[in-house]
């Protein structure tokens, strides 16, 4: 589906235009580097997981769509989209999940078009079950199903020359996963095996080489309702009370080596989906791209950056940030470099809750929006906030260190000027230059439900195509040339 796109609107700078264009990056000024380090185990860096890269960084090495008119499609999928992947090969991989029933459906899609070319459901498993997933260095799905099993899907041509998708590899994680919980978050290591953390606070490793599979669970009570980031000095895993780094033994079992409580607030806050914080811990650093992890609490009234140093968990900062706009997050901060990004979902409307959400506290809020840039200095001695403002994300943001611009999709009012959301709002994939905040051109993809990007992640391809889920499918955002 092509959509006519009436309300462009695109106010661009002499230097952004150069960097669009392939010039000099709009952020020339500011050093976002390095990335996290490859995962000899994941797929290419930018596309292997939903936050990017293994450590979670939410930037990408690819640039978005360059300067000049811009083109939306809409893949319907009837399903909720959160998480597409792009392979080595080229080829994306969404794992979605269908509006009726629920059921975990992973899908191929044509590099041309964004159409599936092939689908694969999946054995049902909670809300989350159906969201993380990571492409392993043969450009296969990394999954785990409801069923407890950790799967490897690859794609194919069979003999007629149809694409499909195919188990390559299982490997039971029933003696490990109690009956009734379920894995949330998966990512692997740089020895290859599987990192896996399940709702109810087991974090374990799994070696599907060897059926090797290894589990340590958490203190009582905790509960990890995202996903898990894995770098050289271990695997960061934020809990429903506490930020941590675990390690490996010789035989895969995990060990703690540090962990961090934070303030987590007299309750589940409007607009997170879970009473705690709502971040993937967040790799970043300037040396080597891992020197730091970082996550928002869930600090009331106002949330706090939490940067801590990898080796050893202390503290480098807590600075209070979405003071702007509604202060709480769902999203995983976005960083490198130096620099962090924190996106308000404050008052967002989530059509479906997981089962063990709660209420809020307070019982209801609105929508407001708020974006922050926090730098940490550079002998790290603390951190500081460099701007905050009202940004109405709507998604994950994305970070460009090739075109220096921060992609994400903006929920405005349908009334101008109001704070309301309504199932009429309309919906435009945004450009904001990370020196100022300020949003540097838009395009209007769609409006209403089928539009609805749902805080989830945006993510960039080769040659400048964007893949944003929605409620109902895959956009394809790209230069219309």
């Amino acid at each position: 589906m092509r959509l006519a796109l009436p309300m462009r609107a695109a106010v661009l700078p002499a230097a952004l235009l150069l960097a669009l264009a392939g010039g000099t990056p709009a952020h020339a000024d500011t050093p976002y580097a390095p990335l996290p380090p490859h995962n000899p185990y994941a797929g290419p860096d930018g596309t292997a997981t939903m936050h990017g890269d293994t450590g979670s960084s939410d930037a990408t090495p690819l640039p978005g769509p360059k300067a000049g008119p811009l083109a939306s499609d809409r893949v319907a999928l009837q399903s909720a989209c959160p998480t597409v992947l792009v392979g080595s090969d080229g080829y994306p991989v969404a794992l979605c999940t269908t509006i009726f029933g629920l059921t975990p459906t992973v899908h191929l899609l044509d590099p041309a078009d964004g159409g599936s070319v092939a689908e694969l459901p999946l054995a049902k498993g909670s809300l989350l079950g159906g969201v993380y997933a990571y492409l392993d260095d043969e450009n296969r799905l990394v999954a785990v199903d409801g069923d407890r099993n950790l799967l490897r899907i690859g794609h194919r041509r069979d003999a007629a020359g149809r694409w499909e998708l195919y188990v390559d590899r299982s490997l039971s994680l029933a003696g490990a996963v109690p009956a009734g919980d379920a894995v949330t978050g998966v990512s692997p290591d740089w020895q290859g095996r599987v990192w896996f953390a399940t709702g109810g606070g087991v974090v374990g490793t799994a070696d599907d080489r060897t059926g090797t599979v290894r589990a340590l669970a958490l203190p009582a009570g905790e509960k990890v309702a995202n996903s898990i980031s894995t770098a050289p000095e271990g695997t960061a895993v934020a809990t429903t009370h506490a930020t941590y780094l675990l390690t490996a033994a010789a035989d895969g079992t995990p060990r703690i080596a540090w962990r961090r409580p934070y303030d987590r607030g007299p309750g589940r806050k409007p607009g997170q989906l879970s009473w705690g914080t709502g971040s993937t811990p967040t790799f970043f650093g300037p040396r080597t791209g891992t020197d730091y992890v970082t996550v928002v609490d869930n600090a009331a009234p106002t949330v706090n950056l939490l940067v801590y140093r990898a080796s050893d968990g202390s503290q480098v900062c807590s600075v209070p940030v979405l003071k702007a706009g509604g202060s709480g997050s769902e999203n995983s901060p976005v960083a490198a470099g130096n620099t962090v990004f924190v996106a308000s979902t404050y008052g967002y409307p989530y059509p479906k809750l997981p089962d063990d959400a709660g209420p809020s506290v307070p019982s209801s809020g609105r929508f407001r929006g708020g974006f922050s840039r926090v730098d940490v200095r550079p002998d790290g001695s603390g951190c500081d906030l460099a701007w905050d403002n009202k940004v109405r994300s709507a998604a994950v943001p994305r970070l460009s260190t090739a075109d220096g611009l921060i992609h994400t999709v903006l929920r405005n009012p349908v009334i101008p000027g109001t704070e309301a959301t309504s199932v009429l709002d309309p919906y435009y994939y945004a450009e904001v230059d990370p020196r100022t905040g300020a949003v540097v051109r838009t395009e209007y993809t769609g409006a209403g439900f089928l539009f609805d990007t749902l805080q989830m992640v945006g993510s960039i391809a080769p040659g400048g195509v964007v893949y944003q889920g929605t409620t109902t499918g895959v956009l394809r955002i790209t230069a219309d040339e």
